[in-house]
């Protein structure tokens, strides 16, 4: 199946903002990521380097009564340095204080463990994280409201990036 990214310099053609150059080890980490869940599941879109374009939602969603909407995960590593720095108590803040009031109708958290390569030493980084999966509508408002989460998540906590893929969804509840 396809996979499309944002462009790393330039305008998004969804979210309309301008992203800020990616290191080399974030292309690798969401080109990596992208392979794996294309194969595990249709097209993707991730915010990260090229340009995207949304996928029309499969013509099954109307039999089952579904309405398309995007599926954002949203991957948040908790190391700061070489230790945890993002507390149990200092994520219920961060869910708290900046997603739950973008997205009050909910959301669904889950425990994972990262790793990833750092690009500058080569070791293999290995880091409790967080992720976040949204479903939403479809439209730049929300979309900015993902981005927006991301920016306030590397900021506060001092991370070098949140991953973020977006898949266009059938949903029923």
């Amino acid at each position: 199946m396809p996979c499309n990214y944002f462009a790393s310099n330039g305008k998004s053609p969804i979210i309309g903002q301008t992203f800020p150059e990616t290191t080399a080890m974030n292309r690798k980490a969401f080109l990596s990521l992208a392979l794996l869940l294309s194969t595990a599941g249709g097209p993707v879109l991730i915010a990260g380097p090229a340009s995207a374009q949304l996928v029309a939602p499969p013509p099954e969603c109307a039999v089952l009564a579904g309405s398309p909407m995007i599926e954002a995960e949203l991957f948040f590593g908790r190391n700061i340095g070489d230790g945890l720095g993002v507390t149990d108590r200092a994520w219920a803040q961060f869910v708290d204080q900046e997603i739950t009031p973008r997205f009050p109708d909910g959301l669904t958290i889950q425990d994972a463990s990262g790793h990833w390569r750092d690009s500058v030493t080569g070791r293999l980084i290995r880091e409790p994280s967080k992720v976040v999966i949204l479903l939403t509508e479809r439209n730049t408002t929300k979309l900015a409201l993902i981005r927006e989460i991301a920016e306030a998540y590397k900021r506060r906590f001092q991370q070098q990036a949140v991953g973020t893929v977006l898949r266009p969804s059938c949903v029923s509840f």
